[in-house]
Protein backbone atom coordinates (compact mmCIF):
# COMPACT_ATOMS: atom_id res chain seq x y z
CA UNK A 1 0.00 0.00 0.00
CA UNK A 2 1.24 3.46 -0.80
CA UNK A 3 0.57 6.38 1.52
CA UNK A 4 0.34 10.15 1.11
CA UNK A 5 1.10 12.90 3.57
CA UNK A 6 -2.12 14.63 4.73
CA UNK A 7 -1.19 18.26 4.31
CA UNK A 8 1.19 19.40 7.02
CA UNK A 9 -0.36 17.25 9.75
CA UNK A 10 2.29 14.54 9.81
CA UNK A 11 -0.47 11.97 9.21
CA UNK A 12 -0.05 9.49 6.37
CA UNK A 13 -3.17 8.07 4.72
CA UNK A 14 -3.43 5.19 2.29
CA UNK A 15 -3.95 6.06 -1.37
CA UNK A 16 -7.01 3.79 -1.33
CA UNK A 17 -9.92 4.10 1.06
CA UNK A 18 -12.86 1.91 1.94
CA UNK A 19 -16.22 3.33 0.95
CA UNK A 20 -18.90 2.37 3.44
CA UNK A 21 -21.95 3.21 1.33
CA UNK A 22 -23.55 -0.19 2.02
CA UNK A 23 -22.98 -0.31 5.78
CA UNK A 24 -26.21 -0.38 7.78
CA UNK A 25 -28.39 -0.55 4.69
CA UNK A 26 -27.30 -3.42 2.44
CA UNK A 27 -24.62 -4.98 4.67
CA UNK A 28 -24.98 -6.31 8.18
CA UNK A 29 -22.76 -5.09 10.97
CA UNK A 30 -20.81 -8.37 10.82
CA UNK A 31 -20.22 -7.94 7.07
CA UNK A 32 -19.07 -4.38 7.64
CA UNK A 33 -16.57 -5.53 10.25
CA UNK A 34 -15.24 -8.24 7.91
CA UNK A 35 -14.77 -5.65 5.15
CA UNK A 36 -13.00 -3.23 7.49
CA UNK A 37 -10.74 -5.99 8.85
CA UNK A 38 -9.78 -6.98 5.31
CA UNK A 39 -9.14 -3.35 4.34
CA UNK A 40 -6.89 -2.80 7.38
CA UNK A 41 -5.05 -6.07 6.65
CA UNK A 42 -4.38 -4.65 3.16
CA UNK A 43 -2.99 -1.42 4.64
CA UNK A 44 -6.02 0.84 4.19
CA UNK A 45 -6.26 3.32 7.03
CA UNK A 46 -9.04 5.65 5.87
CA UNK A 47 -12.77 5.00 5.52
CA UNK A 48 -15.30 7.13 3.64
CA UNK A 49 -18.38 7.57 5.82
CA UNK A 50 -20.03 10.49 4.04
CA UNK A 51 -23.46 11.35 5.47
CA UNK A 52 -24.96 11.29 1.96
CA UNK A 53 -24.99 7.49 2.16
CA UNK A 54 -27.45 5.95 1.46
CA UNK A 55 -29.22 7.95 -1.21
CA UNK A 56 -31.86 8.98 -0.44
CA UNK A 57 -31.08 9.18 3.29
CA UNK A 58 -33.49 7.37 5.60
CA UNK A 59 -34.12 8.51 9.15
CA UNK A 60 -34.25 4.90 10.40
CA UNK A 61 -30.74 4.10 9.12
CA UNK A 62 -29.08 7.48 9.64
CA UNK A 63 -25.87 7.07 11.61
CA UNK A 64 -25.68 3.28 11.18
CA UNK A 65 -22.49 3.50 9.10
CA UNK A 66 -20.75 5.52 11.80
CA UNK A 67 -21.97 3.13 14.51
CA UNK A 68 -20.58 0.13 12.64
CA UNK A 69 -17.23 1.85 12.07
Amino acid sequence: MRYRQLGRTGVKVSELCLGTITFGEQNSEAEGHRQMDYAVDCGINIFDAAEIYPVPPKAETQGHTESII
